[in-house]
């Protein structure tokens, strides 16, 4: 399986098997799957997203926003709940604002599932844990 390192950008293959035993980046030794939800660049997102074989859930979002702040919970709980399955990543709309005109980002918080170098699906505003993997789940387990 190719998983993009969202640290430095490097793509990694992994066995599918060894998902859920920490793999790490070859160039720099990150975690590529991580239990907790990864800050990631916008031009290491957009590479994710073409090259990944796993679906990526990304929470797009900003330090201003109040429900932002509140879904950030529920977001790493998702995220550990559904590890080995989904990648989680989140990408701050103020210091990547070009991020809103290239996903067409009308609010936030924001969540996209992207899979195979294309937009599954999206869902605008705060969401408890239980319903994240609710909403992740029948993607991550296709």
């Amino acid at each position: 399986m190719k998983l993009v390192c969202l640290s430095c950008g490097q793509a990694n293959r992994v066995p599918e098997q060894k998902l859920t035993a920490g793999p790490k980046c070859g160039a720099c030794g990150d975690h590529l799957v991580r239990p907790e939800p990864q800050d990631v660049s916008l031009d290491v997102l957009q590479k994710a997203i073409r090259i990944d074989e796993l679906p990526m859930v990304v929470d797009f979002w900003a330090e201003w926003c109040g429900p932002c702040r509140m879904m950030a919970p529920e977001f790493a709980e998702a995220s550990r709940k559904l590890q080995g399955k989904a990648r989680f990543a989140k990408l701050d709309t103020e210091a990547y604002p070009q991020a809103g005109t290239r996903y067409g980002i009308r609010g936030i918080p924001l969540l996209i599932t992207f899979n195979a170098g294309r937009e599954l699906k999206r869902k605008a505003g705060v969401m408890r844990s239980a319903d994240i993997v609710d909403w992740v789940g029948a993607t991550a387990s296709a």
